[in-house]
């Protein structure tokens, strides 16, 4: 785009000299052209205040740029500015986990015995222990039951337990959210399957055949702690109640058409654990009892153990899909590690706060979560920009950024465009984030951040609303639009 400007712009200013050479007296002598400096082009590139009007997307554009490896400021508008930071934080929370944690860290899930086993019979309690694993899935937990078979283990006298305690309870990660988005769940310290429940329907004649599953690419165990039912009505599409022991969820039949499927959240993740954990060990030959959820993880003999990815897999699987239990679950751990068990979610994210102010010099850093999804979390570009540049000092980050393609105007990807670009996106109803790290034409490495945020707009859509509301989408649009072209001036300004 920057080259076919610069290209008009040259041939503009040949045909006015062309011009004004015909209508004048012939010379008397050779004409050597002026000297016109070598940054004349850029006069012909949009500057950024120009760019962000051309968005029309109202409320406030804030946005830095630096040189990714000295630090010096090229450019800054809106820059000391706190807006909502959406998925962007993760990135933030990727840099706090690998710090405390380390790149090799690994999560356990754990099957112990009490009392002794004594000829393929638990003598006391089998407690399933979640350790804050947040990639945890139905083929793991059929894992952990196939290595009890393969143990001998053929009868559990005690209770069957489910261990959660390694971080606090919460319902949701954003209570602002509708209850059925996929994306809110509860958090414990142990999760199944990103703490989502597989719901299907398919139309039967004049009724509807419904599943609650925790389904993987190798099974499909049926879930009995999350029920669905179908009522006779049109809105709201989704209701839930909090049943004890079970998730009771209803769903419009006006809604549902002839067929489909969707992710919804888990409210009770340790039952949601234990339930699909005992089918699964059923089908090996072991009847367990219904699970009881307790807090600690009991002394005992370890029978089965289940271990994730290392971290750095882990949170680059996160920034590509902004998975936002992963964030939180390896944020509280990270906090866990610093400072002990958090009381609350918050409370987790306030820690975050303080070690990127020690560590980063992120002063203005007002984190509510880890992943971003809740709007009372602000950050300011210079602050962003200030921890990517740190972050460069020793190559943590960028190898595990998404690589951001630039797009023509059909949003298709541009093969070969001369800036490349690795950044964490971050999405919310009128909220649009874009950080990371870029590189021109002539290998120059940039840092930067951009932060677009309509407060207004979204603070009038209502709660039951807020998964698709009017306008978002558009909005969104020209908001990604415009972080290119701001990323395709920079890189004609600052880098050739």
């Amino acid at each position: 785009m920057l080259r076919v400007i610069s290209r008009r712009f040259f041939l503009a200013a040949l045909a006015g000299s062309t011009a004004t050479s015909a209508l004048a007296a012939p010379p008397t002598a050779s004409l050597r052209p002026s000297a016109r400096g070598g940054n004349h082009f850029k006069k012909a590139i949009a500057d950024p205040q120009a760019i962000i009007a051309d968005a029309r997307l109202g409320g406030r554009v804030c946005y830095a740029v630096a040189d990714a490896k000295t630090g010096t400021k090229l450019e800054g508008g809106n820059a000391k500015v706190g807006t909502p930071p959406a998925s962007v934080a993760k990135a933030v929370t990727a840099l706090y986990a690998l710090n405390t944690l380390g790149p090799s860290h690994r999560f356990s899930t754990r099957v112990v015995a009490t009392g002794g086993v004594s000829g393929g019979v638990v003598q006391g309690d089998l407690v399933l222990v979640g350790g804050g694993d947040p990639t945890l899935d139905t083929n793991a937990l059929a894992g952990l039951a196939a290595a009890l078979k393969a143990k001998g283990i053929r009868e559990v006298r005690g209770d069957f337990k489910v261990a959660e305690g390694v971080f606090p309870q919460v319902h949701t990660i954003d209570k602002d959210q509708p209850d059925h988005v996929g994306y809110s769940p509860a958090l414990s310290g142990i999760a199944l399957n990103f703490n989502r429940v597989h719901f299907e329907w398919k139309r039967q004649g004049t009724r509807y055949d419904v599943t609650m599953d925790a389904r993987s690419n190798r099974y499909r165990p049926d879930v009995a702690m999350a029920r669905m039912q179908v009522s006779e009505r049109r809105a709201p599409v989704y209701t839930f109640a909090d049943g004890g022991r079970t998730d009771n969820w209803t769903v419009a039949r006006g809604a549902l058409g002839n067929g489909g499927a969707r992710w919804l959240p888990v409210r009770k993740p340790a039952l949601y654990a234990g339930d699909v954990f005992q089918t699964l060990a059923r089908s090996q030959g072991i009847v367990l009892k219904n699970a009881k959820v307790v807090s600690r993880a009991p002394q005992g003999t370890t029978l089965a153990l289940h271990q994730s990815d290392d971290l750095q897999t882990i949170l680059r699987a996160m920034l590509r899909f902004s998975t936002n239990i992963t964030a939180e679950m390896v944020g509280m751990a990270a906090t866990a590690k610093r400072s002990g068990r958090p009381s609350s979610l918050r409370s987790s994210a306030t820690e975050m706060n303080r070690w990127a102010k020690a560590t980063l010099g992120a002063a203005n850093m007002r984190l509510v979560d880890h992943s971003g999804l809740g709007a009372a979390s602000k950050m300011t570009a210079d602050d962003m920009v200030l921890t990517l540049v740190k972050a460069r000092q020793n190559d943590v980050l960028r190898p595990i950024l998404k690589a951001i393609p630039m797009l023509d105007s059909q949003r298709r990807a541009i093969k070969n465009h001369p800036v490349e670009v690795h950044a964490k996106t971050g999405t919310l109803n009128f909220v649009s984030g874009l950080a990371g790290y870029m590189t021109a034409r002539d290998g120059t490495e940039m840092a930067f951040a951009i932060f677009a945020a309509d407060e207004a707009t979204r603070a009038r859509i209502t709660r039951a609303n807020r998964e698709r509301p009017q306008g978002a989408r558009s909005w969104n649009r020209r908001a990604k639009i415009m972080q290119q072209k701001l990323i395709e001036r920079w890189g004609a300004v600052y880098g050739s």
